[in-house]
């Protein structure tokens, strides 16, 4: 691809910069923080329960009223109208009332002139809440085995799995640990909430979902939904955990206000902001798999356990997603999954990018692994073997057909652009003559379902001005996170009234021009957005080519747009020229957009339907070199084939599945959660314990190419999704850390390494199988 389009190609296809990035690096991108605060502004701060679990007994509001500076203390008693920010079931209380279900959840607000002394305040917490302290569920397994969950358990079944694992001529079973992860968002949550006339309130929100947003202020604040305007320009990253979990902020913030009158900001710091708020799941799998001798799966039953938190949030859809992406690019047909969302007394986890897809496809490579080393095959042999069909074996458990699979090609390509077999084997004869450094390879596959798995989400809207000078201002009701959207959104607008790039600004998102949005999330920002852009900018094209047509005594599917001109009747117009004689002709030179994805359905209680538009596919090719003896691993060189159809912006898709991948080579590698097994303080709060990648992890050869293809399905100028799906490829670095660990037993035993393959994590997978060779010498 070129870095820029030539004339008369258009603007979509092309590596087009994002429309802020020379705001990022100047340093002059407004993020929320860096609006000017209004004239009298207050600073809100959080106090936080000093318990994992216990009953509230009281707050002594006294002491805290008597701080320096100061203004107010705000408890669940403050909150005018519903004391929930749950987004689907109303669990989750705004501020603690009655029981305190986590150790950092959030019991009263401080409200201050400055916001060091409301956190100097707040951090008065441990002295000022009295408890009565229960005994608390700190484990997904003691809440499993205690039959706790946020929703009840969920069951996908396909197949007769008993009989499968029966007739199979080989069975494995086993348990499997996946961590957690943190956001870990550059701009931490932020709110900021604004008196407005006659009861109203504006909130500029670092948020994924303003009109969620929206509705959960207004309900906190007792008052009907067009009471409440929320915006958003950008986020400084969100990665799924601004979905649902930055209400609590918003809900906080606008409570305050609406009590003082005043504008109250709120922005935690980032150890609060860990102690607060939830992330990415763990799971914990329990599993059996009969399969044949050339590793195809005959029967296979699983039971994933996550670590829900104590409030349902998002995770029954996360579980759901889990359960529908164990098959990963695999036909299996007999097939028995449970799902259980575990309720513990931590913080309750949400979205995070892949949304449970993730840790359902996690397992079946991880299961995959196990089966080639005990039939002593290539692992890559035995995907290939189990692999979706291209005409049959192409039904998933949930009953969707296959019907774009590109899987076998894509590997097929990966494979020999990497020299698989020939590093696989110096790889092998390496192992033999190292003693302590072992290395390890694994390429791993990625078929990932495109669309909410809730139908009615999948739905748009979008607004197209062109004014008189013939620029264009477009309003979606999608968010900016740094991922490009509003740049693809703007291309898509271009492209289709036929100007050049400079012409067409996106403006924030905002619930007063777009209303009942969904959140920008399940990787569908750019096809649920860009339709609809599209949709209202063809609608303002039509009417200008009827204007035209008339004008010249020619038909209207005659006029062309390009180039930043209208060509009618043989004659080149400037399109500026033509819009300034579309408004004096009292031409409607604005209109609405709407798209809703169409051939979805989906029973949640039978966990049958169609939930995905498409799939989007993959493929990585791993390295890695491992220390036997200190458990430090280190990537030598990763090899991405990554699809997203026809790429509306190549560079910008290449930076994601780059960032995709490093991001989840640190969940599976360095990003470790810890809880205090007795208190459930999470201890890993500061980036001086959770470690997440820096740019010295990266590996020293990283080869991402985008997959040439074309959706099958009418996505936005046939391109694909590509913010979660490549989140799932270094599954290959933690399987080639699998690999370098069986090597030191010489591939003998199957190795129990737990993920993230921390240090510790990998010394203990190497003592178990040096003990396990012991016992079979």
């Amino acid at each position: 691809m070129c870095d820029a389009p030539p004339i008369a190609a258009g603007v979509v296809h092309w590596s087009i910069p994002h429309e802020s990035a020379h705001l990022h690096v100047s340093g002059t991108a407004p993020y929320t923080d860096d609006l000017p605060e209004v004239a009298g502004t207050l600073h809100a701060a959080l106090g936080l329960s000093p318990v994992a679990h216990g009953r509230l007994l009281d707050i002594d509001v006294a002491v805290l009223r008597s701080q320096p500076n100061v203004v107010a203390v705000i408890t669940a008693a403050d909150i005018p109208g519903e004391n929930n920010c749950g987004p689907v079931v109303h669990d989750d209380p705004i501020l603690a009332d009655g029981v305190l279900h986590s150790l950092g959840q959030p019991v009263f607000a401080v409200v201050a002139t400055d916001r060091e002394s409301a956190r100097r305040a707040a951090a008065l917490a441990k002295q000022v809440v009295r408890v009565e302290e229960l005994p608390p569920l700190l484990t997904p397994e003691a809440a499993h085995a205690a039959g706790q969950y946020v929703m009840p358990p969920k069951h996908l079944l396909r197949g007769d799995a008993t009989q499968g694992l029966a007739q199979a001529p080989h069975r494995l079973q086993g348990t499997a640990r996946l961590g957690g992860q943190e956001q870990f968002y550059l701009e931490g949550q932020i709110s900021y909430a604004l008196p407005t006339e006659d009861g109203g309130f504006k909130v500029y929100c670092s948020t994924q979902h303003p009109s969620e947003m929206q509705l959960l202020v207004a309900h906190a604040l007792d008052l009907q939904a067009h009471h409440v305007q929320v915006e958003c320009r950008r986020m400084g990253g969100a990665f799924g955990g601004k979905e649902s979990q930055s209400a609590i902020f918003a809900c906080i913030a606008a409570v305050c206000a609406r009590k003082l009158r005043r504008p109250v900001k709120l922005r935690p710091d980032r150890d609060d902001d860990f102690m607060v708020t939830g992330r990415r799941h763990c799971f914990v799998y329990d599993y059996e798999v009969g399969f044949d001798d050339d590793g195809r799966i005959l029967g296979a039953r699983i039971d994933m356990v996550s670590r829900a938190g104590y409030s349902a949030d998002l995770s029954a859809a996360v579980m759901t997603r889990a359960l529908c992406h164990f098959d990963n690019a695999y036909w299996l047909p007999n097939v028995e999954m449970h799902g259980y969302s575990a309720r513990t007394n931590t913080q309750s986890n949400t979205a995070f990018r892949g949304f449970g897809g993730p840790q359902g496809a996690f397992a079946i490579e991880y299961i995959m692994d196990s089966v080639a080393r005990h039939l002593g095959k290539d692992p890559l042999a035995v995907r290939r073997a189990n692999f979706y069909g291209q005409g049959d074996r192409n039904v998933t458990p949930y009953g969707q057909t296959v019907r774009d699979n590109v899987i076998h090609r894509l590997v097929d390509e990966l494979v020999q652009r990497s020299d698989y077999a020939k590093r696989r084997a110096d790889i092998d004869a390496f192992n033999l003559t190292s003693p302590v450094l072992k290395r390890g390879l694994a390429l791993t596959p990625v078929k990932f379902g495109i669309s909410f798995n809730v139908v009615h989400l999948n739905q748009a809207g979008a607004l197209v001005h062109v004014y008189q000078d013939g620029s264009v201002l477009v309003n979606h009701g999608g968010t900016e996170m740094g991922q490009g959207l509003n740049t693809k959104v703007a291309q898509v607008v271009a492209h289709e009234l036929g100007v050049r790039l400079e012409r067409v600004r996106v403006s924030a998102t905002d619930t007063s021009k777009i209303a009942n949005t969904s959140a920008t999330a399940a990787s569908t920002g750019s096809d649920l957005n860009g339709k609809a852009a599209q949709n209202a900018a063809r609608k303002i094209r039509q009417r200008l080519a009827e204007h035209a047509a008339a004008l010249h005594g020619t038909a209207a599917d005659q006029v062309r747009f390009a180039d930043d001109e209208v060509l009618v009747a043989d004659q080149r117009l400037p399109f500026a020229t033509l819009v300034k004689g579309a408004y004096m002709a009292r031409l409607q030179l604005w209109s609405d957009g709407f798209y809703a994805t169409p051939g979805l359905n989906w029973n949640p209680d039978t966990m049958q339907g169609n939930p995905f538009f498409y799939y989007a596919y993959g493929a990585a090719l791993s390295e890695v070199v491992v220390d036997s003896l200190t458990g430090e691993s280190k990537l030598l060189r990763a090899d991405v084939l990554h699809d997203v159809g026809r790429s509306l912006n190549p560079a910008l898709d290449i930076g994601q599945v780059e960032g995709a991948f490093i991001q989840g080579m640190g969940w599976l590698t360095t990003e470790e959660l810890v809880w205090h097994p007795n208190t459930g303080r999470l201890m890993t709060h500061a980036p001086s314990t959770y470690k997440i990648p820096t740019a010295n992890d990266c590996p020293p050869v990283l080869n991402v190419q985008l997959f040439d293809n074309h959706n099958t399905s009418d996505s936005i100028h046939r391109s694909k999704a590509v913010g979660e799906p490549p989140l799932l490829l270094p599954f290959s670095v933690f399987l080639a850390i699998r690999d370098a660990v069986s090597a030191v037993g010489n591939h003998r035993v199957d190795p129990p390494l737990r993920a993230p393959a921390t240090a510790e994590a990998v010394l203990d997978a190497i003592d178990a199988v040096q003990a396990a060779v012991a016992r079979l010498a």
